[in-house]
């Protein structure tokens, strides 16, 4: 009338091997997060166009997080300040600026030797 109780098979509890095997995962996953936070650090700058009215044109850093920048909007240009929480227009400019290349760069984009960029910063 009854059956006899069954006993339950033993399950192998995780030991040294399955600790290995989550650290493994633990440490892909946090490599595939910093790769991609690095990444994204990367191309942040990558695409300044914002859209067809808006453009970024140059931006300035001064400070550890404050910068400059100057926009297009439109045929009109703004320069605004940008710091943590605020945003200031600081000036309207009455023409459009085309930003020039440094006079210490080459006339083929490629950097300049050391010394030249040292004897410029210290002039």
């Amino acid at each position: 009338m009854f059956a006899a109780p069954q006993t339950a098979p033993a399950t192998h509890v995780g030991g040294l091997g399955g600790l290995g095997e989550v650290t493994l995962a633990l440490l892909l996953v946090l490599g595939a997060v910093f790769a991609l936070a690095w990444l994204l650090k990367r191309v942040r700058g990558f695409n300044s166009r914002v859209g067809s009215s808006l453009e970024v044109i140059a931006h300035v850093p001064l400070g550890a997080k404050e910068r400059a920048v100057l926009l297009k909007v439109g045929p009109t240009q703004l320069l605004i300040g940008v710091a943590p929480g605020r945003v200031n227009a600081l000036y309207v400019l009455p023409e459009p600026l085309e930003p020039a290349r440094p006079a210490s760069a080459p006339a083929n984009g490629a950097p300049g030797s050391f010394r030249t960029l040292l004897k410029n910063l210290t002039r």
